[in-house]
């Protein structure tokens, strides 16, 4: 029986207690858990895909797609296919990304009743965790909690009197980045090459082993037992904006308190940097930050007073991906940065299409040079075009687009340091240097 009295402000991190290990399920239950689950249950499937599009929950993974609009896309109804699949999304590999490391090592039990109330809505009858391979304390963590809900029959067959069946296990990846691309992890899954699939068809209709399935990021299913428990109003009344709830809002670089901390969506960047973060460093001053994790485009400081939330970033030229912003400072190195980026993107590469595989390699030397003293101005040119040729449309998936994101963004608000690296021919630092003496 929970002990609550009134719904939390902050539900995905209100039973998480830093440096203590996450409730087993005894205290999980004394403070609200599988109430959501137990009113899911005593409702028509229907009805609980419909009360989370009525939240108006869009995915935390970076697309931002309404979830409810998603589990509405799966068959259903007698003709449908008895074999059904929902995954959660936990290979947390976009760099500068740590959300959902947090809810899986702090609250497990919170992701295993969002999984169990999200295959209820589908029909589902098996779930998947995907897991960065890393990951290994979550790993511990969230076998120990699988186990305690199975010995409680929260797992398996007749849940809680109510005839639904649902079975659920851990899958650690073979650590590629792009398994979280879903018909790459379905792939992954599977036992095969982690390569991203065509669509149509979408997963929600032929995915895992060509059944209907459900991929959600961590986060995102987090949320699921929350609005089922305290309704929809509710967790529209936790936002400043027009998407429902509350964000995982992370930041790292040189700030005097990187970190995540769960905050209202729609808090302005400002808030997030200055109150929550604290500011960066002494002697330093901000340059620019990637709002959603390394393939998202620059925001400078200009946007300090930007809404974090899906539609406000995209107005501003960017996404907000992830939630998780990676902060550029004034003594910093922009070319060293995006370089950095486009290293681990390059190696990232599934290669299954040419631009992608070979494209990345080619904008990694180009970035290289400049950054070593080797450049030359046409490499700008070439710069450019890559992220016209590697752009949206033009490759099988979504990875190099994201890989340029970061550069042709870099090349637009801080052209004249690639145009100084290009031009004078030696190292940014060696530039500066000179130029204060």
């Amino acid at each position: 029986m929970t002990q609550r009295t009134r719904p939390p402000d902050k539900p995905l991190t209100d039973r998480i207690r830093p440096e203590h290990p996450p409730y087993g399920l005894a205290d999980y239950e004394r403070h609200g858990g599988f109430q959501g689950l137990r009113a899911a249950l005593k409702m028509a499937p229907q009805d609980v895909t419909g009360l989370i599009k009525a939240a108006g929950l869009r995915g935390r993974g970076g697309a931002g797609f309404p979830t409810g609009v998603k589990w509405g896309l799966v068959p259903m109804g007698a003709d449908a296919p008895k074999q059904k699949y929902i995954v959660a999304n936990a290979d947390e590999m976009e760099p500068g990304t740590f959300k959902d490391r947090l809810l899986l090592e702090g609250d497990p039990l919170q992701l295993i009743e969002g999984m169990i109330i999200g295959g209820y809505a589908i029909g589902a009858s098996v779930g998947y965790i995907f897991l960065r391979a890393e990951y290994v304390l979550a790993a511990e963590r969230l076998r120990a909690a699988i186990r305690e809900c199975r010995a409680r029959h929260l797992l398996g067959r007749d849940i809680l009197g109510s005839g639904f069946d649902f079975e659920l296990y851990l899958h650690t990846s073979a650590g590629r980045y792009i398994c979280g691309e879903e018909t790459a992890l379905i792939s992954s899954l599977e036992g095969k090459r982690a390569i991203p699939r065509a669509k149509p068809p979408f997963p929600t209709t032929a995915g895992l082993f060509g059944k209907p399935t459900v991929v959600n990021n961590v986060e995102t299913l987090c949320n699921v037992p929350h609005i089922v428990h305290y309704g929809a109003d509710w967790f529209r009344r936790l936002s400043r904006c027009g998407d429902g709830g509350t964000k995982i809002y992370g930041a790292s670089g040189k700030l005097r308190r990187p970190g995540a901390w769960e905050l209202p969506m729609g808090t302005t960047v400002r808030e997030i940097l200055e109150e929550h973060a604290g500011g960066l460093r002494a002697g330093l001053k901000l340059r620019g930050f990637l709002p959603g994790g390394a393939s998202t485009d620059f925001l400078t400081a200009e946007h300090l007073d930007l809404p974090m939330d899906f539609d406000s970033v995209a107005k501003a030229g960017s996404r907000m991906g992830t939630g998780t912003m990676i902060v550029l400072d004034d003594q910093t190195d922009v070319i060293g940065m995006v370089r950095n980026l486009m290293t681990f993107f390059a190696r990232e590469s599934c290669g299954w299409c040419t631009p992608c595989r070979d494209g990345l390699p080619w904008g990694e030397k180009i970035l290289a040079g400049l950054h070593t003293g080797r450049g030359q101005p046409e490499d700008l040119d070439v710069l450019r075009q890559l992220t016209r040729w590697l752009g949206p449309g033009r490759t099988f998936c979504a990875h190099a687009p994201g890989a340029m994101e970061p550069l042709q963004s870099a090349l637009k608000h801080f052209r004249v340091d690639f145009e100084r690296a290009a031009n004078r021919g030696v190292p940014i630092a060696a530039t500066a240097l000179q130029e204060s003496r």
